[in-house]
């Protein structure tokens, strides 16, 4: 009999020293991956950045808008290093985000997924998020562009 044995995983806040290590990760994670402006946008206007580790290493992070006056709350970015991936880690990052949402106050988290992603796509339907729609060339390429398919997760219960 396995036993399947979650990912030890430590989470804090991204602080702007995490910077260099989250992007390391960004450009081998994406073919166009965040810029470094971007990143420290999203730390200096308050959004819930968090970086996850392992052995003391870095091996993902999450970054997320929370409207509590529509109580929305959009995933943007949830990523773990190649090398990490497929063992639980993303499960375990996505978990804290839905908690960070419920704490919130916000009842209906969104997020957005490549179609080329069928890992991803795997993991946000088993936690229960559905596809509600998709963004025709949403995602940039090195050579054009790719759709995005848009999930919604209602965590006060079902989706209106």
């Amino acid at each position: 009999m396995s036993t399947i044995v979650k990912p030890l995983l430590r989470n804090r806040p991204m602080t702007e020293q995490d910077l260099s290590a989250v992007m390391a990760i960004e450009s081998r994670a994406y073919p166009v991956p965040w810029t470094t402006g971007i990143m420290r946008d999203c730390l200096r206007v308050g959004y819930h950045c968090w970086v996850y580790e392992q052995d003391w290493e870095l091996v993902g992070y999450a970054v997320m808008s929370a409207a509590m006056d529509v109580g929305e709350a959009h995933i943007l970015n949830l990523c773990v290093r190649p090398e990490s991936q497929g063992v639980g880690v993303g499960r375990r990052i996505l978990e804290h985000m839905l908690d960070l949402v419920r704490e919130s106050g916000c009842h209906l988290i969104l997020l957005e997924a490549r179609p080329s992603n069928p890992a991803a796509i795997r993991l946000y339907r088993s936690a229960g998020f559905e596809q509600i729609g998709r963004r025709k060339a949403y995602y940039p390429l090195p050579d054009g562009r790719e759709d995005a398919l848009v999930f919604a997760l209602d965590v006060s219960g079902s989706i209106d």
